[in-house]
Parts: structure tokens; sequence; C-alpha cells
């Protein structure tokens, strides 16, 4: 069995099936080989590299096995990429994309690929050059910004999501996704959960939600002027509150600060990048939103994660999952519920 056909067997979704659509879409040469490689990161969806001749793309499709009621819809991150096509958030060309495919875990699209580093690691975060750490971080959270500013009804993605009540419905999704995921008891995460449903703060704004913008979900291009090349997973994007994105900034930036945790680094823990205050006061100045009670976001962002993190821990007990690193995953779940309660105002 020769290399192709060893990836041809191995990987998790119809290899033949993605190169015709390539060919018929003139994307890729018929005599070309297509190599194809699962990417470092993705413990959600799964994240692939495929390879021509003179070409990249990208292939997302779902998990395998256990998977979050609403998580993991390949549809959603193909709209809201479509939608913000030539706009000042930088994303990807959708190359194509199946929204019926059972090869697929039941959808899949391919993308092109954007070069540039993802700074996922401590390491990464202190291989930035000292110059290039502020200007990096304020071209982060401009690009936050820009995406919270964008006119979504324009965009073409008015009925992408129901702001109205949005913050409830948050609370309640998560907590009714806590029930679906866990593997043991874990009574201070769901205190956390009763808590925030009881303070939840009214919402004034609606905006195009990310759901997961962090350094590692970003192509960086650093150079003389440091910037954003593309912002990808999609896959919680939504409607809804803009701020609940403000409030998982602070938990990538600083607030998970001393948590050993295999996702992803902290970059206020490395000199010369700004502070968590800098970047929110700079995102209120140029959204002109009130971030008055971040506190209670910040909170949420704990709480979120700690969900997420008690999935993708269930599914590694079940050994449903693909790659490395999933083993100290359960781990987070207790200091995050905890973090999550000293944030709340």
């Amino acid at each position: 069995m020769n290399q192709v056909d060893e990836i041809a067997r191995s990987a998790p979704f119809n290899l033949s099936l993605v190169r015709a659509k390539l060919e018929e879409l003139f994307e890729l040469d018929s005599a070309d080989e297509l190599g194809v490689r699962l990417l470092a990161g993705g413990r959600s969806n799964l994240t692939f590299e495929l390879t021509g001749s003179d070409r990249k793309w990208i292939l997302r499709r779902p998990p395998i096995g256990h998977r979050l009621e609403t998580a993991h819809d390949m549809s959603r991150e193909v709209a809201v990429q479509r939608a913000l096509a030539n706009s000042p958030v930088p994303v990807p060309r959708i190359v194509f994309a199946d929204d019926d495919a059972g090869h697929a875990g039941g959808s899949y699209y391919v993308m092109d690929k954007i070069e540039g580093e993802v700074l996922r690691t401590d390491a990464d975060f202190a291989q930035v050059d000292s110059a290039q750490r502020r200007p990096l971080s304020f071209a982060y959270i401009d690009c936050l910004s820009a995406l919270h500013t964008r006119d979504y009804t324009a965009l073409g993605l008015g009925t992408f999501g129901r702001p109205t009540g949005f913050l409830d419905r948050q609370v309640r999704r998560w907590t009714k996704q806590l029930t679906a995921s866990k593997s043991r008891e874990l009574p201070i995460l769901e205190q956390l959960g009763r808590q925030l449903g009881e303070q939840v703060p009214a919402s004034s704004q609606s905006a195009i939600v990310h759901g997961d913008f962090r350094f590692d979900n970003m192509i960086a291009q650093v150079a003389d002027q440091p910037r954003i090349a593309a912002v990808l997973d999609w896959e919680m994007s939504t409607i809804g509150d803009p701020l609940t994105d403000l409030g998982l900034v602070h938990l990538f930036w600083s607030g998970w600060e001393g948590i050993d945790n295999p996702i992803a680094g902290t970059p206020s823990t490395h000199a010369g990048y700004p502070s968590f205050d800098e970047l929110v006061e700079r995102y209120s100045r140029t959204t002109g939103f009130d971030v008055s009670e971040l506190g209670w976001y910040s909170s949420f962002a704990f709480y979120k994660m700690a969900v997420i993190l008690e999935g993708i821990h269930l599914r590694f007990v079940n050994g449903e999952t693909v790659g490395d690193g999933f083993e100290d995953i359960g781990t987070m779940v207790q200091p995050l519920a905890e973090r999550g309660f000293a944030a709340l105002p």
C-alpha cells in the first residue's frame, strides 16, 4: 500500500470524493497527488491540511464520537466566512462545502490555506520580537472591534442568530451541555452556572460573535507591520452580545494564568505584551461599547470553557479523540470554575 492509499484508508473522510470536487472546480490537476495530514491543535472540530503540487487547502469536519448539541456546525462556519469575505475582518476563501456528507461526520468544507504563523504556545509568544508584541496585540484586538462593528444585517446575517435574550439562552445552553457532557460530579461548576443565571446583565449591543477569539484561532503575519491575516474556527459564531467575546479574550490573555494547560499560551505572562486592561481600553474606545459589567462576561467565559473541556475530557475517556494532548484536559475544569466564581462582580 503506497502513502496516498494509506492516507485515503485512514482519513476520517472520503479523500477520493474530496479530490474529485477539487478537480471539478479546477483547483487540483488530475495528475497531481493529493496529500493530507492532521494539523496540530483542533481539539474540537478536526482540521486537515490538503496539499497539491503547488497549492494547499484546509479541510474542516466535525469531531468523531460525542458532540455537544448545536456545536461543530460546519454550515455556520461557511456562512459567516462567506459573509465576511472582502470585509475588514480577514477570512480564508471558501472553496466548497458539503452539508450532507455522511463520509465526513455529516458535513465538511474546504478553504484556502493562509500562510503565516499560529501563535499557540508560550514558546510561540516568546519568539515574537519584543518590538512587534504590542502592535501585534493591538492588531488582534482591533480585529475583534472590526468584527463587532460590522452591520450584520447588511452582510446577509440578519437571521444568523437571535440577539434578544441571548445571554439567558447562553447560560441555559451551556448548563444543558454540561449535563450532557459530564463524566463525573462537578458541583462547583454546576453552582457557577446557577449564579451566572441569577446575575445576567441587561445586554445593550448585538453583533457578530466569534465565540472562540484567541490567538491560536488566528493566522498572524509578524513583520515590520504585524497583522492578522485570517480569523479561523467560526463554529461557535452567532449574533449576540459582543462582550461574550471580550470575556473570552480575558480568559485567554491572562485569566487562566498559572493553570497548567495544554491548550494555549498566556500572552500576559511575557514582557512586552500589553495588559488586558489596555486591550479593554482600546476596544471600548474603538467600538464605543460600555464595558462596565465585564466581570460577569469574564466569569461566563470561565464557565463556558470549563464545559467545553469537560466535553473533550468525556471524548478522551471514551477513546474518541484524534491526536495528542488530551490526557490533562480534564484537570483544568475545577480551577476554571473556581476562577469563574472569583470573576463574578
